[in-house]
Parts: structure tokens; C-alpha cells; sequence
């Protein structure tokens, strides 16, 4: 029930209902405001696809109906960086300037948060009042709670960028704020809605672990000098998710690396529930877990290679062994699992032909044993990694070896692959600045394809290769 003297927050997602009630950070946001006493809070996203925009159509809430426009704070959650030119569309739909040096008084204030921030949030500067760095929980509502105020706007950011994990770029853009980090008594993390209408359908989602415990050297969300990897006890767990649960998502950067994982599986089986894991490491997988995933459900058992080769992953300290792998298409075939899904990264540093080679005889003999997808992606520097700064591999060398796996695992494995073009664009936000975040509006008004990206990046240096 709506409280009538709480103010309202508009949670905005440049994505579709359906990708971004998917997303466990935006429920649990989307819980906490409204858990608060001076807060409330209504979502805003972009229209379901493949229907889009139409003419004059603006952003509106999902719960009243309300223009985005026309709240007085808008909280945008921001998962990767190619959500940027969908935020900047829904602002113009919406009569906001999208570039905070445009805008008046009378606007929305804005501020960022999600994933985003945990690696590169600067490209971001340029279109909020402040950014919300890292885990923001607890957070979020005290941030929002002191945007209401009858101060001048120039006077509350001033007081919020005092704050160690905001950047308020009006204020100070070269803000040393670091991620929040939440305390592992406040989790799980879980989401308050349950729907249909999502890519996840019904699927009560909660968290069994916060951060990570490895050090993958292209991973945000790897072992660093934070709080690490936070384990939900399995009672706690456990007692979160509600007994007429029929689908449960156990979500976190490590989910297998819980050290009662398989217990947890099996008692929710036992519920009668399906059970999905949102990462399985192919060096955690036993036949009692295999054994569990099929009793939860599983079909398909879904994996990471990460590196073409196993001197690749030795490389990025990603450790999963040809051993590892053909273990997990072993315990498939022997617990009933349809099918192995594996997912690549090719343009890695130092890759070179014969790694990619090696990827395709290993995968060939993996489908000997029981059906296999590959699922490829361009690599992406990330800011925060040890591979911050390494070169994207150009869009010629990666769309030669995309057609050189494709050629050698033809009739042998479904091969999917990710655009080369777009994680090119993705690279050069994520190794961005401010400068970059600006060419974005640029290629939003030449129509936000490829080419539009291409010729603004262009303006500032940057070619795909």
C-alpha cells in the first residue's frame, strides 16, 4: 500500500520488464525502498520488445501509470554498458536532457547504481547527479533519503558527496569513492516479486553467496581487498525462500563454491521446488551436486571454459582443466543431463590460432559424450581487473576465429557467439571516461546503430580493428 506522505523514487532499468525483474540487485533495491519508512518507490522501464517505442510514446511506471518525468528522483540500476544508450533514449523520451550540464532546477535529480559501479561508473558522469558505488543494500535509501530536501540542489549534492561511496560529479568528478560493501549479517538478498512475465518465470530468486572467493583476472567481482566472498548459512538460506516456492534461482558470483550447496539443492528437491544455480564451476561439480541439479530439475548443466586453451586459462588464473571438463560431460551422461553448455571467451591476451584449435578438438570430444553448446563472447577489458588496459584483439581477428571454431565444430556442437562489433563498443566504454559517456548522446542522435558508435568513438581516438 502506497503511504501517502513517503516520497516517491521512480527505479528506472534501461532494459525490458521481463530482462530487468530478472535481476535480483534490482528487486532487492526495489525491497528496501519500499521497507522504508520515507520512501517509496515505482519502476520504470523500457517498453517489451520486439514492440518498442511509439511515436510520442514517453516512460511511465509500471504501478500508477506516472511519467517519468515527473518524479522529483529517479534512481537508475545499471548492469553493464551497453544499457547507456537505452538510458539516454529514455530520458529524451521522457523531456529530460539527457547530459546533467543541460538540465534545470525543475528536472529530476538523478543517481546511478548496479553493477556498473563495481568496475568502471565514469563514463556514467556525464548524465547523473551522483553515482552510488558498489553494494548499495542500505545504501540506496540513505542516499534517496537525503535527495528530499528543501535545500537548493546545489547545496544537498554538495552534502551527499561527502559521503565515501557517492561520486557527485558536479562537485567532485576526480572523487576517490570506493565500493560499499554490505555487512553479511544483512544478507540474503532476495526478490519480493514473482512473476511470469520475466525471462526467469516465477522463479523466487535469492542470494547464497555475496562477491567471490577466486581471482579470475578479468572478473570484477574476483577476490580483492573488499569483503571477499560472504557465505549465507544454510539455514539462514534456506528459511528465506517461501514453502510455496516452486522455483528457486540461488544466485552469486560462486554459487557452487558454497560449501553446503549440494544440501541446499536437495532439501529444495525435496520441497518438491526446481532449482537453478546462476554459476557452476566445472572444478566444483560431484556426482552428489550433479546428482541433486537433476533432482532440482536441471536439463542442461552450464559451464564456463572462460579460455580457449588451458595455457589461456592457466593465464587469466581461471583453472578449469580439460580434466575438469570432460569430468563434467561424464557426470551429464551418467546423471541424466541432456545437455553441456560451455561458455569461451575468445580474444584473450596472448591468444593465438592453436589455442583456438584446442578449444574446438576438446569440445568435439566432449560432444562424443553427450550433447554440447558453446556459447562464445569477445573478451572485454574491465577497470579493477589485472587486465585493465588490454587491448580489445580487433573485430577481423575475432571474426576470424568465430568462423574457425564455427568451421571445426560444425555438425559436432551448437555454436553461439555474442557480436564482435558490439563488444567492441562495450570495450571502449568499459575502458572509458567521461568523454566516452558524451559519445554516446552523439551516436543516440545519429540513430545508436553500430556505425553512429563507431563514428563517435572515431572522434576520440578509438578504432575496432
Amino acid at each position: 500500500m502506497e503511504r501517502s506522505t513517503a516520497h516517491r523514487v521512480a527505479l528506472a532499468c534501461a532494459a525490458p520488464y521481463r530482462v530487468a525483474m530478472s535481476s535480483l540487485g534490482l528487486q532487492t533495491i526495489y525491497r528496501v525502498i519500499q521497507q522504508s519508512d520515507d520512501l517509496s518507490c515505482e519502476r520504470v522501464f523500457l517498453p517489451d520488445e520486439p514492440l518498442g517505442w511509439d511515436q510520442g510514446d514517453v516512460p511511465t511506471s509500471c504501478e500508477s501509470g506516472r511519467a517519468l518525468g515527473e518524479f522529483e528522483v529517479i534512481a537508475f540500476s545499471v548492469s553493464w554498458e551497453l544499457e547507456l544508450i537505452e538510458l539516454v533514449r529514455m530520458l529524451q523520451r521522457a523531456g529530460i536532457p539527457p547530459l546533467r550540464r543541460d538540465r534545470a532546477d525543475h528536472h529530476p535529480l538523478l543517481i546511478a547504481g548496479g553493477p556498473l559501479t563495481f568496475s568502471n561508473p565514469r563514463p556514467l558522469l556525464p548524465f547523473v547527479d551522483a553515482v552510488v558505488l558498489g553494494e548499495a543494500d542500505t545504501l540506496a535509501v540513505d542516499v534517496l533519503t537525503r535527495l528530499f530536501d528543501d535545500a537548493p540542489r546545489a547545496s544537498i549534492l554538495e552534502r551527499i558527496a561527502g559521503m565515501q561511496n557517492v561520486i557527485v560529479p558536479a562537485v567532485d568528478p576526480a572523487s576517490r569513492a570506493t565500493p560499499c560493501h554490505c555487512d553479511a549479517s544483512l544478507l540474503p538478498a532476495w526478490g519480493p516479486i514473482r512473476t511470469p512475465h520475466t525471462e526467469l518465470r516465477d522463479m523466487f530468486l535469492v542470494e547464497a553467496v555475496r562477491g567471490c572467493s577466486r581471482s579470475c583476472h578479468y572478473c570484477v567481482m574476483r577476490r580483492g581487498p573488499g569483503a571477499g566472498m560472504r557465505v549465507v548459512p544454510e539455514d539462514r538460506l534456506l528459511a528465506t525462500i517461501p514453502q510455496d516456492a516452486s522455483r528457486v534461482g540461488l544466485v552469486g558470483a560462486s554459487v557452487t563454491d558454497h560449501p553446503r550447496i549440494e544440501q541446499i539443492v536437495r532439501a529444495l528437491a525435496a520441497r518438491g521446488a526446481s532449482v537453478g544455480l546462476s554459476s557452476l564451476r566445472a572444478d566444483r561439480l560431484r556426482p552428489g551436486l550433479v546428482d541433486a541439479l537433476r533432482q532440482g530439475g536441471y536439463r542442461t548443466l552450464t559451464t564456463a571454459m572462460d579460455g580457449a586453451s588451458e595455457r589461456l586459462r592457466d593465464s587469466v588464473e581461471r583453472h578449469t582443466s580439460e580434466v575438469h571438463l570432460r569430468e563434467a560431460a561424464r557426470l551429464c551422461r551418467e546423471h541424466g543431463i541432456e545437455r553441456l553448455k560451455l561458455y569461451v571467451m575468445v580474444g584473450l591476451p596472448t591468444e593465438q590460432q592453436q589455442d583456438i584449435d584446442e578449444c574446438a578438438a576438446l569440445v568435439r570430444e566432449l560432444s562424443r559424450v553427450v550433447p554440447v553448446s558453446l556459447g562464445i563472447s569477445p573478451f572485454c577489458a574491465k577497470r579493477n581487473t589485472p587486465l585493465d588496459g588490454a587491448a580489445f584483439a580487433g573485430l577481423k581477428v575475432i571474426d576470424e576465429r568465430l568462423d574457425r571454431l564455427r568451421k571445426k565444430l560444425a555438425g559436432a556442437a551448437e555454436v553461439r557467439a555474442t557480436s564482435a562489433r558490439w563488444a567492441w563498443v562495450e570495450h571502449v566504454l568499459a575502458q572509458g571516461d567521461e568523454p566516452e559517456g558524451m559519445a554516446v548522446v552523439q551516436a543516440a542522435q545519429n540513430g545508436g546503430g553500430f556505425s553512429a558508435f563507431r563514428k563517435a568513438f572515431a572522434a576520440l581516438g578509438h578504432e575496432p580493428g
